[in-house]
């Protein structure tokens, strides 16, 4: 018998785009240096293309014929997680949950297992990074678990899917997709070729059986799920779990549903029996805020239909250098040195020759332009070393021209400070019109940066 040929072919790591050569720019996604080369048999069939050749065609629907009940969705139980989702886990959905190492990935969806498992659900949990031994310390650790949930130790994608077609459980977690190795496929595991076959024989198992899996991704050092590009898009919803390890908040934000909005967040707490939700984001990210300091300004950002209270520090000094330093933890570092730019041309702001460390308390990545009146102001506050009143909130976007412009969701934003119990906010003037009047809280439209530092 003939041994089947084979040919060397470079994938790129971003985007999965393929070559018969070494190349130093991906023609796909312009990413340098990202091609990496594979061994493949000149014989290996595709198991979509295997599948479907099995598979019957089916008559198409009529999208008027298609019915939708709220009972489609299966509610997990964790609330800051069934938000993100969009309302629960849609059957026969395809989710793909990324994070650094030791965030909490396995923990969170062994939780999941929990939930459902106690509501009567077969529950498949697939590991391929542990033992069963490894699994049952983790989930001794968490509480009671039912026996409607099923653990497998297995990396061989055929085994896998033999399994899952005979047990028909209702929801699958694949705990790594990078240990999943595919027979048909003449690569190593966590390979772009396996890791994209193995997720295209989930997301057909998930269409096909009407089962919804979920699938952990290991990220790169650039924070992005590792593996080709095209994965995030064959994947029905992607979600990033976020945070500092060493500290105990956690932030799971979906950045791509295909069931629901993809600007909300689930904030959790990293505890001895395993991640607690945070009903009030607001009251634990400014916990521990120091009163009358200066340089400390709250601010209110939108994450989705979700306004989130957030403490905003800044730390303004003369420089010992010829080049000012600048540091931005939690926002964006261009975004500072165009504020500070605005301050120095628009308000007459020497800080041109200072040092400015800004920093995002609580560890939240934030990038709503409604931070940069909060920014400003607390840059303000540290420069002039005076204190801005500890009940005010501040949120607005800063043009070029030194404006204040208007954000959207206003009203809203108020009421959560009043909920806090603060007693003035700052907004942008323009934004005001039609505003209901809302009693408790005083509101002080700002039309301009010059406006707004007159009341430091």
């Amino acid at each position: 018998m003939a041994k089947a040929k084979k040919s060397t072919v470079f994938f790129c790591q971003e985007c999965g785009f393929e070559s018969s050569k070494w190349m130093g720019q991906c023609p796909g996604c312009k990413a340098w240096n990202s091609f990496a080369e594979e061994t493949i048999s000149q014989n290996m069939i595709s198991t979509a293309g295997k599948k479907a050749s099995v598979v019957s065609a089916k008559e198409p629907a009529v999208l008027s014929e298609v019915s939708l009940t709220k009972e489609d969705r299966i509610v997990i139980g964790i609330d800051e997680l069934d938000r993100v989702l969009g309302g629960g886990i849609v059957p026969g959905s395809l989710s793909l949950v990324g994070g650094d190492p030791g965030i909490g990935k396995s923990t969170l969806l062994l939780q999941v297992c929990q939930k459902l498992a106690a509501q009567g659900r077969k529950v498949l949990y697939i590991s391929g990074e542990e033992s069963l031994k490894q699994i049952k310390i983790r989930a001794m650790r968490i509480g009671e678990f039912t026996d409607s949930l099923l653990l497998l130790c297995e990396t061989n994608l055929g085994m896998i899917e033999e399994t899952i077609r005979k047990i028909q459980p209702e929801i699958v977690i694949i705990d790594s997709i990078q240990t999943m190795y595919n027979e048909n496929v003449g690569a190593a595991p966590g390979s772009v070729s396996q890791v994209r076959e193995s997720t295209g024989v989930f997301l057909q198992i998930a269409k096909g059986l009407g089962v919804s899996i979920f699938i952990v991704g290991h990220v790169t050092k650039e924070g992005t799920v590792a593996g080709p590009r095209v994965l995030e898009h064959m994947v029905d919803t992607v979600l990033y779990f976020e945070g500092d390890r060493h500290a105990s908040y956690r932030i799971l934000r979906g950045v791509k549903n295909r069931f629901g909005s993809t600007n909300e967040i689930g904030v959790f707490e990293m505890r001895r029996e395993g991640l607690a939700e945070v009903k009030n984001p607001s009251e634990f990210m400014l916990n521990g805020k120091p009163e009358g300091a200066s340089g400390s300004v709250v601010a209110c950002s939108m994450e989705g239909t979700r306004p989130v209270l957030i403490e905003i520090q800044a730390l303004v000094c003369q420089s010992n250098f010829g080049i000012p330093r600048r540091q931005a933890t939690g926002t964006d570092f261009n975004r500072l040195n165009l504020l500070m730019a605005v301050l120095e041309k628009r308000v007459g702001l020497q800080v041109s020759g200072c040092d400015a460390y800004v920093n995002i308390a609580g560890g939240m990545r934030l990038q709503e332009p409604a931070l940069d009146l909060g920014i400003i102001m607390a840059i303000v506050s540290s420069y002039k070393n005076r204190a801005v009143d500890d009940k005010t909130v501040v949120f607005g976007e800063v043009g070029l021209s030194g404006e204040v412009r208007a954000v959207s969701m206003m009203e809203q934003r108020i009421l959560e400070a009043k909920k806090l119990g603060f007693t003035q906010c700052v907004v942008p003037r323009s934004g005001t019109e039609g505003l209901p009047k809302i009693e408790g809280i005083k509101i002080t439209p700002v039309a301009t940066v010059r406006d707004a530092m007159e009341l430091i």
